[in-house]
């Protein structure tokens, strides 16, 4: 078998070839007229027809030899074989066709179209040009990219070679668009805030940072949708705003977890929880539907039916039921003996017992299927959420909670600038000990709740949730995750 580099150099002698004879290999115009899909379903039409069309394509495959070669083309759209045939065209033509072509060139065929004794759908080739040569040879279709990060690396080949992994990013444009049209049918204003910040707001989550040059300052990518802008907008009279958009987590990677990714986040003026989680029942029903057509999944080892009763889940009663532990009476020491009784692996560095709580939450809802809604988280988890009416202690926040794991997060706004200046004071003293996740107050922020914000929902999810619904890690549904350089050999 010859070696990338041997087919690499026979390829460049072919383009050399075409050089010579004053053919260009890279051209800029095609006479292609039907798209391959195109072709197929007006192909009653054309067989009829005595007139020669141009198709076009990347040759897939070469099979047969001497006066008859078949060849299947592909434009992204379909395949479909074409007939060369030495008697069709003119000798030259055909021999230069043998001599310069390989799988994986593109070319352009025109001829008449015709149907083989076995029932194939052909076009008879009259006339043929190169439009674009390949150096390197594609993979073979049962061989070729078994290793993932092969994959990842080459995805372009990933794509033209697996039509499962072309179809994940169809289905994910079908997924945002229906975000979209939903919140769009609802009322929603769609809106763009910075992505430049200078400083983090609306998560608990370590940024990205870098120097703006024109401004000398430093500055940090954002870590949310632009929730305090989005809310600032509320301030302004916008009463509903929704943002999709790139957000960036300079954190840990993992099936759930990746540092750049699309999110959404909506603000609705006038609405608390309870009205949020309504509306993102019949969000995620209407998405989930929208893009695979079906209510009912197989996510890692549960069966997920989006269609059946949305339960509530309570956040202190769920981490006893299963843990034993109550969280509004233990010590951080209590809850930490309780982790490592469970075999929980957690990060030192910064903690304290709002991690503790957190990472014991997280064992318990890898327990539950859903679909339902975790509520009543307390205070000292959500810092931007308005606390409950008949418990301070708590906070009027809900999460989508499917397979195992949150998918989504939303509450009633906190709009008291007073406790939201507290708030922000605390985490600060959280961030200056060392908890990098911990929010950065926001004066500009708090200036403008000053000004008066109207009660109001938020909610946020990200391409998780589409991951999560096809069930493939997130990674594996980016088109074209973060490398690392690829090392010279």
């Amino acid at each position: 078998m010859s070696s990338i580099d041997e087919i690499r150099d026979a390829r460049l002698k072919k383009l050399e070839l075409l050089k010579n004879r004053g053919v260009n290999s890279y051209v800029a115009k095609s006479r292609r007229e039907l798209s391959l899909a195109e072709a197929i379903s007006s192909f009653p039409k054309l067989e009829k027809s005595a007139e020669i069309k141009w198709l076009a394509g990347r040759i897939m495959s070469i099979r047969g030899q001497g006066a008859i070669i078949f060849i299947t083309l592909y434009d992204g759209t379909a395949q479909f074989q074409a007939l060369f045939k030495k008697d069709s065209m003119s000798e030259e033509k055909f021999n230069l066709f043998n001599e310069v072509i390989d799988i994986g060139d593109f070319i352009e065929v025109a001829g008449k179209f015709f149907i083989t004794k076995r029932g194939e759908k052909t076009i008879e080739v009259s006339d043929w040009a190169i439009l674009t040569k390949s150096l390197r040879p594609l993979p073979e279709k049962w061989h070729g990219l078994q290793d993932a990060e092969e994959r990842f690396r080459k995805r372009y080949l990933d794509i033209l070679m697996n039509p499962e992994t072309k179809e994940i990013f169809i289905k994910k444009a079908k997924f945002w668009d229906a975000v979209r049209n939903f919140l769009k049918k609802e009322g929603f204003l769609e809106v763009e805030t910075p992505v430049l910040e200078i400083t983090t707001g609306g998560a608990d989550a370590k940024p990205f940072f870098t120097h703006h040059n024109a401004l000398d300052l430093d500055v940090y990518l954002r870590i949310s949708m632009g929730e305090l802008w989005q809310k600032q907008l509320m301030v302004g009279g916008m009463p509903k705003t929704f943002e999709i958009g790139r957000q960036f987590r300079n954190e840990g990677m993992d099936a759930e977890h990746l540092q750049d990714y699309t999110q959404m986040e909506f603000y609705w003026a006038y609405a608390d929880y309870e009205k949020g989680m309504e509306l993102v029942e019949e969000m995620y029903k209407y998405i989930a539907f929208e893009t695979f057509g079906t209510l009912k999944f197989k996510i890692h080892d549960f069966e997920i039916d989006l269609g059946k009763k949305w339960e509530k889940y309570d956040y202190t009663e769920t981490i006893k039921k299963f843990t034993g532990i109550n969280i509004g009476e233990a010590s951080e020491k209590e809850i930490c003996n309780k982790l490592d009784e469970l075999g929980v692996n957690y990060d030192v560095v910064g903690f304290n017992i709002t991690r503790a709580i957190d990472n014991l939450w997280k064992f318990c809802r890898r327990q539950i299927a859903g679909p339902g809604f975790l509520i009543n988280a307390p205070v000292a988890i959500s810092p931007l959420a308005k606390r409950n009416e008949k418990n301070n202690q708590i906070v009027e926040r809900f999460q989508p909670i499917i397979a195992g794991s949150e998918l989504g997060n939303g509450y009633s706004e906190l709009n008291d600038p007073l406790d939201q200046e507290e708030r922000f004071e605390d985490q600060q003293k959280l961030r200056e000990k060392g908890d990098l996740e911990a929010q950065m107050h926001d004066y500009d922020f708090v200036e403008a709740l000053e000004y008066g914000m109207p009660p109001t929902c938020g909610f946020g999810m990200s391409e998780r949730v589409f991951a999560f619904l096809i069930d493939k890690p997130m990674r594996e549904c980016q088109i074209f995750p973060l490398m690392k350089p690829k090392k010279e050999e």
